[in-house]
C-alpha cells in the first residue's frame, strides 16, 4: 500500500469514527430526553449542549461556568389553577383562623375563609402580602420547614388529586438530568418563597437547598432559652421575580448563567440577561398549550401570564416549547 493510500485510509477511518461518535452522542441525548418529541425544541437543546461541551470548540464552556437556571412554577411543576404556595397560604389561614376570630370580618381573610377566590383577588397585592405575613411569619425557620413538609405530604391538587410534588413535568426532569450529566449545575430561580421550596426541591428535582434562589421574608437572629434561632419576620426582604431574578442570581452566584428556562413574563428579564452573554447561550419558554393533559393559557392568564415573551421569542432566538406538540408525556407515570 502506498503512503498516500495509507494516509487516505487513516483519514476515512477517522471520519467514520467521528460520525459514529456524533451519532452515539445524539442517540444518548435522545434517550435521555425520551419524553420530548422530535422537533425544533429538542434539537435546539441537544445542539446547544453539544456546542458548549465540545472541548476545543468555539463555544466551549468550562464546567465551572456551565450554570442553568430554572423558574419553578409552570416551568418545573404545575402552577394552575393557583400557585401551589398560594394554596398553602390559603390552607394556613384556615388552620390559624381559630386563633384570629377577627378574620371573620376582616379582608382578605374573610374571603379566604369563605373560599371566595374572586374576593381574595379583589384585595390585590396588599391582600396577598397580608396573607403571606399572617401565614409565613411568626415562627422559626425550622418550624416553617416542618409546616411546609407536612403540608406537601397531605395537600392534593384540586384537579389531578395528586400531591403537588408529583405534578412535576417529566420532560423537565429529564432535561435537568441531561444537563447535569453534561457537567451543568442546575438552579431554581423562582418568584416563590425560597424557604417554601427548599424542603422538597431536592427530592422532587435533584436540586439541593443551596441551589434554590427565591423570594424571601426578613429573618431575625434570636436566642431563646440559650437556643439560637432564626425567626421569620412579617416583612418582605426580597422579591425574586421579573427584574429581581437577574439580581437574585448575581447576588447568589456572582456570575451569569449560560442557560435559562421559564414559562412566563415573570421570567423575561432572567432569560434576557442570560442570553445577552458573550458566547453561546440558551433561553427557553414552556408554552402551556395542552388543556387535556394539563392546562392551556398564556396572554390573559391570572397565573403564568406569557405575553411579551411570546412576542419577542423569535427575534431574541429563544426556544418556545409547545407542551402539546413537543412533550410525549407531561407528568411522571
Amino acid at each position: 500500500m502506498s503512503v498516500r493510500a495509507h494516509i487516505w485510509r487513516v483519514q476515512i477511518v477517522a471520519i467514520c469514527v467521528a460520525i459514529s461518535c456524533l451519532y452515539s452522542a445524539c442517540s444518548l441525548a435522545s434517550e435521555s430526553l425520551a419524553s420530548w418529541n422530535a422537533g425544533a425544541a429538542k434539537s435546539a437543546i441537544i445542539a446547544f449542549v453539544e456546542r458548549v461541551t465540545q472541548q476545543g470548540g468555539a463555544d466551549y464552556v468550562a464546567p465551572v461556568d456551565r450554570i442553568a437556571v430554572f423558574d419553578n412554577d409552570g416551568t418545573l411543576w404545575c402552577e394552575s389553577p393557583i400557585y401551589p404556595q398560594f394554596a398553602f397560604a390559603l390552607d394556613r389561614v384556615a388552620v390559624l383562623a381559630p386563633q384570629h376570630p377577627e378574620w371573620k370580618d376582616q379582608e382578605p381573610f374573610k374571603s379566604v375563609l369563605a373560599k371566595d377566590l374572586k374576593g381574595v383577588a379583589a384585595t390585590g397585592q396588599k391582600g396577598a402580602l397580608e396573607i403571606v405575613a399572617a401565614t409565613h411569619a411568626g415562627m422559626t425557620s425550622d418550624q416553617f420547614t416542618q409546616i411546609v413538609t407536612d403540608w406537601m405530604a397531605k395537600a392534593r391538587h384540586p384537579r389531578f388529586h395528586q400531591p403537588y410534588d408529583k405534578l412535576v413535568y417529566q420532560p423537565m426532569l429529564e432535561l435537568l438530568a441531561y444537563l447535569r450529566d453534561n457537567g451543568f449545575k442546575t438552579y431554581i430561580v423562582s418568584g416563590g418563597g425560597v424557604e417554601f421550596m427548599r424542603p422538597w426541591a431536592e427530592q422532587a428535582y435533584g436540586i439541593p437547598p443551596e441551589q434554590v434562589i427565591g423570594s424571601a421574608i426578613k429573618l431575625k437572629y434570636d436566642v431563646v432559652d440559650n437556643v439560637p434561632l432564626l425567626v421569620r419576620e412579617p416583612e418582605i426582604d426580597f422579591i425574586d421575580d421579573r427584574a429581581g431574578k437577574p439580581v437574585g442570581i448575581f447576588k447568589a452566584l456572582g456570575k451569569r448563567p449560560v442557560a435559562a428556562f421559564g414559562n412566563s413574563d415573570g421570567d423575561y428579564e432572567m432569560i434576557e440577561w442570560v442570553t445577552a452573554r458573550e458566547g453561546a447561550s440558551l433561553g427557553l419558554l414552556v408554552h402551556h398549550t395542552d388543556a387535556d393533559r394539563e392546562y392551556a393559557y398564556d396572554r390573559k392568564s391570572s397565573v403564568g401570564q406569557l405575553n411579551k415573551g411570546l412576542d419577542d421569542a423569535d427575534k431574541r432566538g429563544w426556544v418556545v416549547v409547545d407542551m402539546k406538540r413537543d412533550w410525549l408525556q407531561v407528568f411522571p407515570q
